[in-house]
């Protein structure tokens, strides 16, 4: 063992709070910003409760290394943020993916911004136990409330799908109209707004919740006539306002792409917010150095908090994902607001 795994290694048993188990014999083959939250706050006073480990917990590779082979740590609600993987396998294969789907929670769309907070800081220290160099967050929902809190508390760098997709959009559009659909948190949060507007405030934007097809995605109801008709309601009124870019703002939507690229007839451009988001930790990893050596293999590695449904095998054929055994974690000790 390394110098830099035995730090890792005896900080790692210093974490008490949250604890993900791996069960051995169970396996399976981001409104306006918000004020600093009480999850925010629960991590800053545990970090002071315990300066000595923190100093060196789950610490950035020495300045000079050049290369990293630590894993990149992906989590989403569920099992949607397998399109971010997807991307970021196909731009950067020679690196290892740790992804964790939150599933005995999902979905995160309809939760209280303060969960949603909650669930993501849970989720992000597991993935730290797992020696992470850097997190994703693949999922819309939580990079919309969450993410500000979670880039000023963690000890790795983290990204959200968000900022990504609305630099995509703004660089994309032609008559400054852009739309916007993903899930009721997403929406509400105004998150994309925000992030367009910072980048051309005359953009006008158009944002709607399209709560149905987050289900029909799961059903495995991508190519069927209920979902086309579902599609043309929501998007007909966009088309009508008439944007020229729709920014697919869940991870989810990706896998109805050349549908709704159907209904929209080559009058829209779409965002595909998981393709831009790989591009994203392309550029974090280079500017940092964390990129894997030249010749690793890469990997995926896939862990579910509760077991996985008819959906996994939906993305594994969508995606032709190589997933292999999925492991089964708990939350068994979460955190608490104080």
């Amino acid at each position: 063992m390394t110098a830099h795994q035995l730090r890792n290694h005896d900080c790692r048993s210093n974490v008490h709070t949250i604890l993900a188990r791996p069960i051995w014999d169970r396996t399976f083959s981001e409104a306006q910003p918000f004020e600093e939250s009480s999850a925010s706050r629960w991590l800053v006073n545990r970090n002071k409760r315990k300066p000595e480990a923190c100093a060196t917990l789950f610490a950035p590779p020495p300045s000079g290394r050049m290369s990293d082979p630590r894993p990149i740590g992906i989590f989403d609600s569920g099992i949607g943020g397998l399109t971010v993987v997807r991307a970021v396998r196909d731009l950067l294969p020679n690196e290892k993916i740790f992804y964790l789907g939150d599933t005995a929670r999902v979905p995160y769309g309809g939760k209280s911004a303060t969960t949603v907070q909650r669930y993501s800081l849970e989720m992000t220290e597991m993935l730290l136990g797992e020696d992470v160099k850097a997190i994703v967050i693949a999922c819309n929902s939580a990079s919309a409330v969450a993410l500000p809190d979670l880039k000023k508390t963690l000890s790795v760098p983290v990204i959200g799908v968000i900022l990504p997709g609305a630099k995509s959009a703004a660089a994309m559009t032609r008559n400054r109209r852009i739309g916007v659909i993903g899930t009721l948190a997403t929406i509400k949060s105004g998150a994309y707004e925000r992030a367009i507007h910072s980048l051309d405030s005359k953009i006008d934007i158009v944002a709607r919740p399209c709560p149905l097809l987050v289900p029909l995605i799961e059903e495995g109801w991508l190519d069927d006539e209920l979902t086309d008709r579902v599609i043309a309601r929501y998007l007909g009124p966009m088309v009508r306002e008439e944007i020229d870019t729709l920014v697919l703002g869940c991870t989810h939507y990706p896998l109805l792409a050349d549908v709704i690229a159907r209904f929209l007839k080559e009058k829209v451009k779409l965002v595909d917010s998981a393709r831009n988001c790989a591009t994203a930790l392309q550029d974090l990893l280079d500017r940092q150095s964390f990129r894997a050596p030249a010749g690793s293999s890469g990997g995926l590695q896939v862990a579910l908090t509760d077991a996985p449904d008819h959906f996994l095998r939906v993305a594994r054929e969508a995606l032709q994902l190589e997933i292999g055994e999925v492991q089964l974690r708990e939350v068994l000790h979460p955190a608490r607001a104080l």
